[in-house]
């Protein structure tokens, strides 16, 4: 490749980066279906004719931004969850470290976090692009359980889901597999945990708890013990909270 070419590459990556950090700052200020590429250029400073060579379309900026948060988040708890095995912690353990810090990323990026769980942008449509970043978090989740379930970790569930199994098969590959009774509808238990961690970052992110407890933080990992008990998984709370 020339020199030329290296810094046509260089330039059009810099100018990814900054439409993006503009486009951030919106998400906060206009919320994602408010986000346009001419608002964007007027709030960065840019002809519109700039932003759309880079992105064509509002679009494809929307894709670029909930790939990066997909994967920033999911990095977050892969971090922790790393972090937390290098110490030997057990499958509880690790859990409430992923947990608090998709927490800690949801606060900092607010923006972002609701573009990816709050609600649909009207007239879009994620691509297949947007999957294998939006799998990253249960991903690290379905791990963890996998991982405590193998270890022995897990206690048996008093009654199991009734009829067929209700999963998809991507839930089954993501998992590696279904898994054996007792613990044969730990899966779906699995997607109540993540359902549930994600409904209580909303409610913390959107203020909806900040009037009900004291310590917003000492509840969201009392909340994710109890969530984990669905899966017969035991939760440390005499860890610091952040």
């Amino acid at each position: 490749m020339d020199v030329s070419a290296t810094r046509a590459l260089d330039e059009n990556a810099g100018a990814q980066a900054a439409i993006k950090a503009t486009a951030r700052q919106l998400l906060v200020k206009l919320g994602a279906g408010g986000l346009t590429l001419e608002a964007v250029a007027r709030e960065g400073g840019l002809a519109a004719a700039d932003v759309e060579a880079v992105f064509p379309h509002r679009d494809d900026l929307l894709t670029a931004l909930l790939i990066d948060a997909y994967n920033d988040s999911g990095a977050a708890m892969e971090q922790a969850d790393q972090a937390a095995r290098d110490a030997h912690a057990p499958a509880g353990a690790r859990l409430l470290a992923v947990t608090r810090a998709l927490r800690t990323w949801s606060f900092a990026n607010p923006g972002e976090f609701t573009l990816i769980y709050g609600s649909p942008v009207p007239g879009y449509h994620a691509p297949q692009d947007t999957v294998p970043p939006a799998s990253r978090t249960p991903a690290v989740l379905a791990g963890i359980v996998r991982s405590a379930l193998e270890a022995g970790e897990l206690t048996p569930p008093r009654r199991a889901v009734p009829g067929p199994p209700l999963l998809l098969p991507a839930a089954l590959e993501l998992f590696g597999g279904a898994p054996e009774a007792p613990f044969s509808d730990v899966i779906e238990r699995g997607i109540v945990l993540w359902s549930n961690l994600i409904g209580l970052l909303v409610f913390q992110v959107f203020s909806r708890t900040h009037d009900s407890v004291r310590d917003e933080s000492a509840f969201f990992d009392y909340a994710i013990a109890v969530a984990a008990e669905g899966i017969g998984l035991e939760v440390p709370l005499n860890e610091t909270t952040d």
